[in-house]
């Protein structure tokens, strides 16, 4: 029984072979925190294929992601850049007119 778990324990952790990190620094904790908001309601389609962790330190943005295969990690990461980039493009037009 106690082999069994550990085997199960090792099986869950060699399932997320592939990882990838990106950090973006906002030049403000205000502005990384709203684009935190923003992106933290959209969950992955898919959790038990691929994980996303974000925080905000310092005035950036940092997201690890994990995936079980390749092509999901890469499916996420571009999804998620996507919104990013559109989080972005929002507070430089807005700046600190924008409020949540």
């Amino acid at each position: 029984m106690a082999a069994e778990i550990v085997s199960n324990m090792l099986d869950a952790q060699s399932r997320w072979d592939f990882t990838c990190d990106l950090e973006v620094d906002f030049g403000s904790e205000e502005n990384a925190s709203i684009v935190h908001a923003a992106l933290a309601v959209d969950k992955e389609l898919q959790p038990d294929k691929v994980k996303r962790l974000m925080s905000v330190s310092n005035a950036k943005l940092s997201v690890h992601f994990e995936a079980t295969e390749a092509r999901f990690l890469r499916a996420s990461f571009s999804a998620f850049v996507d919104v990013l980039t559109l989080a972005t493009k929002t507070i430089e037009e807005f700046g600190n007119r924008m409020t949540l």
